[in-house]
């Protein structure tokens, strides 16, 4: 029997609770608790109220829930003693049917686990997209998790029991993500392509103008062709291009998308998540041969992070008339020019100022994301809307000092440019955890030439500043810089520094957040409202027309620019179901 939502909010209270049964593990007390909050307004409501239940339970009553679960392969499984939800799951990822070495191996495991940390190992082995994952990727997360604090491993294994109650869920609805696992799928085919000193190793790195780059492109004019878009081009940087016409010729667009560069040894959703799902949403107004009252044009950005050369944002830059052509000269690791390597690509660069965008164009600029942080994942929401993007500034230094014996320089007649840096980075982080939502980092730091027997003579180094507000943000880059004044000062150091990039915040529009806010009550998901501590292509945008952001929640504590950064299909396809909301809220505005 199919359970649908109006059936599991009508039925008398027992019968409710027999509805549910089987989600969490030997533990009907969690759904029968969250019932108390009928009506749910839809599944996403129904998994909230249930995470909730389990947080107001208590720490007792957590680990008691994980210790209901059987271990992975273990000893319930070779006895066939599994819940016959749980047999499904271990099924469906290989572990019924392990090689006697496999089987060893994570007995040794599971052993080592629990005599850590007081509880059997827990993780949805069917996976971010529900499908199942691999005795290579289950041994893997077992290895990495055995060497995390109690106290974060446990809330990693409820995280991992709600995705299980996740997929059971929709195995109950026959409700499941179709669209949100053909964004997975396509993330997963674009990330087949990789950098040379990468691919190799299994990383994923894409960085500007590469074979691996323009191969991404290639594919993301395919799969927008497929999708039926009007319109698909690369332009004069790279930026691949799609277009759905609106209902009528000379109405104006809406425009969205985000990047498909990545950092070095990154992630698969950064930026692409935010190209894929409007994909997603075009391919169904294709499909239904829907027009909107506006058009829909999806960017994908040729390079947001920078990595290559020194030309953060330029994607997004170019379309707003901020291409700098100094960058043209700049040379890569191997010494080719971005001008040489746009050649290559067959872009002109004499077309670059062409294609500045009009605002008036534009109804505004909209951008899905996942959140790269810890936020959403820790309270259970699958997605939050943006009410800023900080500020940020970023500083690229050379602390020069002098170069002397180790072991016959006094310590008070060193000029040790490495402990200068040092120095800094702690009064950095000492400033910006008593600032609010400040942020200060030192991401780099290199002794060129360093030798063991030798006080660093030079440390290059970078410095990262970030705030909610510019005069936030301004504030703090005053005291550090005046704090390395000084520090240079009372040390006999020279620091050369650099500024590689200032970004004012961009505090998202009202009326395009407010629309993202409509369409989460819409669909029934607790709303929250958050800053974005990372810069993103809308900061650019902002600068010429209105832009709003939504957040998408990532999994392994939101990690990011990182291989384990992940969201799951259903996170996906909850974006997906709002961004056609928002679609369809506008269009009706317009026509009003």
């Amino acid at each position: 029997m199919t359970l649908t939502l109006e059936q599991l909010n009508t039925a008398a209270s027992q019968e409710a609770i027999q509805l549910l049964d089987g989600l969490y593990e030997h533990s009907p007390w969690i759904a029968e608790r969250a019932l108390k909050h009928r009506p749910f307004a839809s599944w996403a409501h129904l998994k909230y109220s249930m995470t909730q239940v389990l947080q107001d339970a208590g720490r007792e009553a957590q680990i008691g829930l994980i210790r209901a679960h059987p271990e992975l392969a273990g000893k319930a499984m070779v006895r066939n003693e599994l819940t016959a939800e749980s047999t499904h799951e271990q099924s469906k990822a290989g572990l019924t049917e392990c090689t006697p070495d496999e089987f060893e191996k994570i007995q040794t495991l599971n052993a080592a686990y629990k005599q850590k940390f007081g509880w059997p190992f827990i993780l949805a082995v069917r996976g971010p997209r529900g499908a199942g994952l691999n005795k290579h990727q289950i041994i893997a997360a077992f290895e990495r998790r055995l060497h995390g604090h109690p106290d974060f491993e446990l809330q990693e294994c409820l995280r991992n029991i709600h995705r299980i109650v996740e997929i059971r869920l929709n195995d109950k609805t026959t409700i499941f993500p179709t669209q949100g696992q053909q964004v997975w799928d396509w993330q997963e085919d674009l990330a087949q392509h990789s950098d040379p000193g990468f691919k190799e190793n299994g990383q994923l790195t894409v960085t500007y103008l590469t074979e691996a780059h323009l191969a991404c492109s290639a594919d993301l004019q395919n799969t927008m062709k497929r999708a039926g878009f009007d319109e698909v081009f690369v332009d004069a940087v790279g930026n691949v291009v799609g277009r759905y016409h609106p209902a009528e010729k000379g109405a104006q667009y809406l425009l969205t998308g985000s990047h498909y560069d990545t950092v070095r040894n990154g992630g698969k959703h950064d930026g692409r998540l935010g190209i894929f799902v409007p994909i997603a949403c075009v391919q169904k107004l294709a499909q239904e041969k829907k027009r909107l009252p506006f058009g829909l044009e999806v960017v994908g950005f040729s390079e947001e992070e920078g990595q290559r050369y020194k030309a953060t944002f330029l994607g997004s830059g170019a379309l707003v008339g901020q291409f700098n052509f100094d960058w043209l000269n700049q040379l890569d690791a191997n010494g080719i020019s971005m001008r040489e390597a746009m050649s290559r690509a067959g872009l002109n660069e004499k077309d670059i100022p062409k294609i500045k965008r009009n605002p008036n164009d534009y109804l505004g600029f909209i951008e899905v994301h996942i959140e790269q942080g810890p936020v959403l994942n820790e309270m259970n929401l699958p997605l939050g809307v943006v009410n800023s993007i900080n500020g940020s500034v970023r500083y690229v230094c050379d602390m020069i000092g002098v170069a002397s014996h180790a072991g016959t320089t006094p310590m008070n007649r060193r000029r040790d440019a490495a402990n200068a840096v040092a120095e800094l980075a702690l009064f950095m982080e000492q400033r910006a955890a008593a600032d609010g939502d400040s942020v200060a980092t030192i991401g780099q730091l290199q002794v060129p030439n360093g030798s063991i027997n030798v006080v660093p003579g030079r440390c290059l180094f970078s410095m990262d500043m970030r705030a909610p507000t510019d005069p936030q943000r301004d504030a703090l880059e005053r005291d550090v810089l005046q704090a390395l004044d000084e520090i240079c000062a009372r040390r006999g150091l020279v620091c050369k520094r650099e500024v590689t990039l200032r970004a004012a915040a961009a505090p998202s529009d009202k009326a395009w957040q407010q629309r993202w806010e409509s369409a989460l009550r819409a669909l029934g998901v607790p709303l929250h409202i958050m800053p974005s501590g990372a810069g993103h292509d809308a900061m650019k945008l902002h600068e010429v027309m209105p832009q709003a952001m939504l957040f998408v929640r990532g999994e392994n504590s939101g990690i990011s620019h990182n291989p384990l950064e992940s969201t799951t299909s259903d996170d996906i396809q909850l974006c997906i179901d709002a961004f056609a909301h928002l679609l369809t809220q506008t269009a009706a505005e317009i026509s009003l």
